[in-house]
């Protein structure tokens, strides 16, 4: 299996380079690791100790972050690195203010790659989030005798370890990881009937970062000139069908405040299509809004999403009309904010948490949803009991990255 499965990277490499050719995204994955190797020769010496996490993309890197900056303040001295497989969690994180020595996008992982990569260090901690697994990388840092655990773990009925092919993959990780930290019950069971026993519940780690943001500034400037005491829906990392709910919203209640935030900043000139009356966030100037009293602000600057949720009476988190995963709901509800979703979250169990704890909704189409907007912005009470509960489900979450660098500091 190992044979076929280093067949299966080549093709992958292979098929990746070939899509990027037509696909701006793929392609800066590509160029981006032919940099990756000389990032770290140039900032690593070979006896540097190494701190490590790996994150497919931004949101997982949001959900390992707690743990990294806990594991600094332990050990201050080590170097920190973290790699990416997804372009948009790399160009995301390298623009801001981070504690990293090192980012760059993680190297393919045929056996070559991967050990002159690591040979650059030593590395002593590595960790991945959620479920990306990489099986010479793993094996590679085994070999060197680091620590491995993958934090926030989430195993579903799907995956290839549940298939007749899977035992080599189940195999691997039994081998190389040392612990497994899981988000749920569910997880946990079913890693366990699989032979990846050395693993315990300590729930998701994203609570603890909005738990963090909620606690700093979220101030952003010209927002509240923006919303005054209207109502104020953000919709966050908006794909068609939540701007579709906009338009429609808009067009029913002309007296609520809408803020849309997409998830690509490709879909701006849609938007402005879309709502041509809309101000974008960077026409705003210091003069404000005195010359015309726009009811649609469109978002067309990166990083602002976790702190506009403050501002809102209501958030509409995209993602969750189709299959392309439904984002973060956890950083609205942690501002009290009812939110309103798609009805695809598979890979997302908060999000049936989040609504049996009476903090959200999700619908199968649009318009329902508009329905349950408009709905809210004539029911303060609805939207304050709402509030209250989204509120509460936050902050009843335990610290997982405090149960997590407990386990990781005893071995």
């Amino acid at each position: 299996m190992s044979f076929i499965y280093n067949i299966l990277i080549n093709i992958l490499i292979f098929g990746m380079k070939v899509f990027s050719l037509f696909n701006e995204k793929t392609k800066k994955g590509i160029e981006g690791r032919k940099h990756s190797l000389s990032l770290v020769k140039s900032s690593f010496s070979k006896t540097d100790k190494v701190i490590w996490m790996h994150a497919a993309s931004l949101g997982e890197y949001e959900q390992g972050l707690p743990v990294l900056e806990r594991l600094k303040e332990i050990f201050p001295q080590h170097k920190i690195l973290i790699t990416f497989f997804s372009p948009s969690g790399y160009e995301n994180v390298i623009r801001k203010k981070h504690i990293a020595d090192v980012i760059c996008y993680l190297p393919f992982d045929t056996k070559k790659s991967v050990s002159e990569f690591v040979a650059q260090f030593t590395p002593e901690l590595f960790f991945t989030v959620k479920y990306d697994y990489w099986y010479n990388l793993l094996a590679e840092l085994k070999k060197r005798n680091a620590r491995i655990y993958v934090i926030s773990a989430l195993f579903y009925e799907r995956q290839s370890f549940f298939t007749s092919y899977g035992k080599w993959f189940v195999k691997q990780l039994q081998s190389n990881v040392d612990w497994f930290f899981h988000q749920t019950e569910f997880s946990y069971a079913l890693a366990k009937s699989i032979g990846l026993v050395k693993s315990s519940i300590t729930g998701d780690t994203r609570f603890d970062r909005v738990k963090q943001l909620r606690s700093r500034d979220h101030h952003v400037k010209f927002i509240k000139d923006f919303t005054g005491d209207q109502k104020t829906i953000v919709f966050g990392s908006s794909w068609h069908a939540e701007e579709k709910i906009a338009e429609l919203v808009s067009v029913m209640n002309q007296d609520v405040k809408i803020i849309i935030a997409p998830h690509d900043l490709k879909r701006v000139q849609n938007l402005k299509q879309m709502f041509p009356n809309a101000l974008l966030y960077s026409e705003i100037s210091d003069s404000g809004f005195s010359a015309f009293n726009p009811q649609l602000l469109i978002i067309d600057s990166i990083g602002l999403l976790s702190k506009l949720y403050s501002y809102a009476d209501i958030a509409v988190v995209g993602g969750g009309f189709h299959d392309a995963g439904l984002h973060n709901i956890l950083e609205a509800a942690a501002f009290g904010v009812p939110v309103v979703f798609g009805n695809h979250y598979r890979k997302n169990p908060e999000a049936d948490e989040l609504i049996s704890a009476d903090g959200g909704k999700s619908f199968e189409t649009e318009y329902l949803a508009a329905d349950f907007i408009l709905f809210l912005t004539h029911n303060e009470e609805v939207i304050e009991d709402m509030s209250q509960s989204a509120r509460k489900f936050v902050d009843d979450k335990p610290d997982s990255s405090e149960l997590i660098i407990e386990k990781m500091t005893s071995f």
